[in-house]
């Protein structure tokens, strides 16, 4: 499962270029801390940190200046880069507008990994821009970016007991039988990452089957 993954030790991350090499930015969303690390709202940091360990990216390396934790590799001859904001959730527009200026990405080349409370947990909703349904991190990317970036949106809910409040029930940790049906769902997530740095992504709405 993922909570048991390999430490991955903080390394430079590799400034090298090939010609015009094409860079691509992959954000996924959470909250820094043990505390937050399997909670609902961190699903867009838990599916990048399965990503970086599945293609064995270069290990992460936290940028202070950029307010973001990197790590990076070279794949099918794009410079690919992993970012998770260190920000806490509410300010992640900050470090994505800082990374996409630093590496010089605009929104088109950039995708954000996140969870979307409108969903059911099993349901994964792809596309470009949008509204942020409620989501404060999406709320300060539109603030900070173009609202381009393409999205995965990785469905949570729904909220239960429904009279719950929203920010106690993302920041609450998934429930044991929800963390043994979250691999499946990564692994989607995932699969969708790869898709969309192929350049064969398309808007779509999918189910897992848990």
């Amino acid at each position: 499962m993922g909570l048991f993954q390999k430490k991955i030790l903080p390394i430079t991350v590799p400034q090298y270029s090939i010609g015009n090499q094409e860079t691509k930015l992959i954000v996924g969303l959470g909250n820094t801390g043990k505390e937050y690390q399997t909670t609902r709202h961190n699903t867009g940091f838990l599916c990048i940190d399965d990503f970086a360990i599945r293609e064995e990216f270069n290990p992460w390396v936290e940028k202070k200046d950029l307010k973001a934790i990197l790590c990076a590799k070279i794949m099918d001859g794009k410079k690919v880069i992993l970012c998770k904001p260190t920000t806490m959730m509410n300010l992640s527009g900050k470090a994505i507008q800082a990374v996409q200026n630093f590496y010089k990405i605009d929104d088109a080349s950039t995708c954000i990994v996140y969870d979307e409370l409108d969903l059911d947990l099993g349901t994964i909703r792809t596309g470009q821009g949008g509204s942020s349904a409620g989501h404060n991190g999406i709320k300060s990317l539109i603030n900070h970016t173009e609202n381009k970036a393409w999205r995965i949106r990785i469905g949570i809910g729904p909220k239960t007991p429904e009279q719950m409040d929203t920010a106690d029930f993302v920041l609450q940790k998934f429930k044991k039988d929800q963390l043994e049906k979250l691999p499946k769902i990564k692994k989607e997530a995932i699969n969708l990452l790869s898709d969309w740095l192929a350049g064969s992504a398309t808007a779509d709405t999918r189910k897992v089957l848990l």
